[in-house]
């Protein structure tokens, strides 16, 4: 992924007519033995090869007093440890580069020692660090008068303030296409396909149309653009055809697809397949990191072997080395520091997608579902209570039955809200609960279920079936109790508009009391079956309730030393089935 993209930037680099005066090479069949070699070794990462072909292209250059091809070959090296992932390597080149530079006043050529620095900087995450770097970089080439090769370092900045900033990138853009349209015009329709990808990303798709119909009559023409075939991904995936978009994103974009394929899913909706495309892509991530990380750890280890044997031979340079070899273990923790952070950091953004992507949307903060769920209820007490305070109202009895029996409710959905926040709060951090009410099983039952009669649909039927004596009692906790059965059916109410809701007990043979709520509604998929036990999911996001009941209820019930399990065998709605212990 990173390898493709590097390379490019070398070569752009090599092939600007910028800075000291170019050379022909196209005849020079020396040149171009030399350099194929170098290319070929390069793009195979074969160090063995590699270094050996850098040096003799590097010694012929200097030969042919050509310092901008020279550097632009030290720039290849740099390059060439940043696809390998020897990212503190890459850093020692890069420093060695700009202080060569300075020391031999090659002020035209600093450009390139400091595009070199952004692009570590962008690699390591530092993305202020990196735009200041190529900020640097466009200021040298305007001093000196590199104007065709300043598109594309406004292109660097645009790939990272595109996370940040919409209006800057857009801003980037239109003065990369201003230069590339009086110095370098071949580079415009690159810019615009650029900008043509925008539009997608932040879903103006009406732009990105226009920018894809434009993209296609400059094809015709001939041109091309290295964003061509993500593009042309976006374009099928625009289509509604999801599926081709992903199989092209793979076969075309290779491991720069996984982005894509990410945020294709997003936008189709398909929220579980963008879930495993991002963690895909995560974990790739996460590997990577790790690679710097033990490369850089090799790398200072074997510099504090040399500090350790030159402090053998020269006594008077042991302090400076020791301080050195500090200097580096500090740095070698602040880069494990910053890599473990940024991993659970990456674990922490993955279980929080995972859950926003069952809850079908992505859900920014609590608060905000706290919020809604709320205000709504709120918001239609408030309309009611102006209602029946409107002096001119003229409502029957009907009427006003209504108004009260929708006060209540909300005020209801309100107070379990509360309730549910509160008794997870509590119970979290409690011990096993005490059980001291000796409760009759079924005198309790039935008495719930008359309370929750009023909150019921017309065309739903709730009823009790027990196979318990009537006189059939245990010891446990009657308040925990009442609310498990409560969240349970309240559940069953929410999911079933009309059918049937059963709320069954029997005593098994092993002195355990099971309890069923079953009910014929919508049903839960069996792979939700351990997932709707989370706190804050909600399979159905404009049901009621912020998804606390069913979590609330394994809390209680494990603490009263039994079990809840979601029956994925019943299949025409949805069984919940509770084993407390008797004794």
């Amino acid at each position: 992924m990173i390898r493709t993209f590097l390379l490019a930037i070398a070569f752009i680099l090599f092939g600007s007519s910028t800075g000291l005066a170019a050379v022909d090479y196209s005849n020079d069949k020396d040149y171009k033995m030399l350099y194929d070699a170098m290319h070929h070794a390069f793009n195979d990462g074969d160090s063995a090869k590699f270094y050996p072909a850098l040096e003799a292209l590097q010694k012929y250059l200097l030969d042919k007093e050509d310092l901008h091809g020279y550097y632009t070959q030290r720039c290849n090296e740099i390059v060439f440890q940043m696809n390998r992932q020897r990212i503190y390597e890459a850093y020692k080149l890069a420093r060695e580069l700009s202080k060569e530079l300075r020391e031999k006043k090659v002020d035209t050529e600093m450009y390139m020692a400091m595009n070199m620095m952004g692009h570590i900087n962008r690699y390591c995450g530092n993305k202020e660090e990196a735009k200041e770097n190529w900020r640097e970089v466009l200021k040298l080439m305007e001093e000196n008068g590199y104007y065709s090769s300043m598109p594309s370092i406004y292109m660097n900045i645009v790939n990272v303030a595109l996370d940040d900033s919409v209006e800057e990138a857009d801003s980037l853009l239109e003065v990369a296409k201003i230069i590339a349209v009086k110095h370098c015009p071949e580079r415009v329709f690159d810019i615009e396909t650029r900008r043509t990808l925008s539009y997608y990303y932040r879903g103006d798709y009406d732009k990105f149309l226009k920018g894809y119909e434009a993209y296609k009559k400059g094809v015709a023409e001939g041109k091309s653009s290295v964003h061509g075939r993500s593009i042309e991904v976006y374009h099928e995936a625009l289509l509604g055809h999801t599926d081709e978009a992903v199989k092209m994103a793979r076969e075309e974009l290779g491991d720069e697809g996984m982005d894509a394929i990410t945020i294709i899913y997003e936008k189709a909706g398909r929220w579980e397949e963008a879930f495993h495309a991002l963690k895909q892509q995560t974990e790739a991530s996460d590997s990577i990191d790790n690679v710097v990380l033990t490369n850089s750890m090799m790398g200072i280890r074997d510099e504090m072997m040399i500090y350790e044997a030159e402090r053998k031979t020269a006594r008077n340079q042991f302090y400076m080395m020791s301080a050195v070899i500090i200097l580096l273990t500090l740095l070698a923790t602040a880069l494990f520091y910053i890599t473990q952070s940024r991993r659970r950091h990456l674990k922490e953004l993955k279980k929080a997608y995972a859950q926003a992507l069952e809850s079908d949307k992505l859900k920014t903060a609590f608060i905000q579902n706290i919020s809604h769920e709320v205000r709504t209820p709120l918001n239609i007490i408030s309309g009611f209570s102006q209602v029946i305070a409107d002096p001119d109202l003229n409502a029957g009895f009907e009427e006003r039955r209504e108004i009260a029996m929708m006060t209540q409710k909300n005020a209801r959905l309100i107070t379990t809200l509360i309730d549910e926040m509160l008794l997870i709060s509590l119970n979290d951090n409690s011990e096993a609960t005490k059980k001291d009410n000796t409760v009759e099983v079924n005198k309790l039952m039935l008495h719930l279920l008359q309370e929750m009669k009023p909150n019921i649909s017309t065309k739903t039927e709730l009823r009790y079936e027990s196979t318990l004596p009537d006189d059939f009692n245990f010891l446990t906790n009657e308040f925990q109790l009442r609310i498990i059965v409560n969240a349970l059916v309240d559940n069953a109410i929410k999911n079933t508009p009309e059918g049937s809701i059963i709320l069954k007990a029997d005593k098994s043979s092993d002195d355990l009391l099971t309890l069923v709520v079953e009910d014929t509604g919508c049903g839960i998929p069996a792979k939700e079956a351990e997932h709707i036990f989370e706190r804050f999911v909600k399979l159905d996001t404009f049901k009621e309730g912020i998804g606390l009941g069913l979590p609330l209820c394994r809390m209680l019930i494990e603490k009263l030393g039994g079990s809840i399990r979601l029956d994925t065998s019943y299949t025409k709605g949805a069984r919940f089935v509770v084993t407390l212990p008797i004794s």
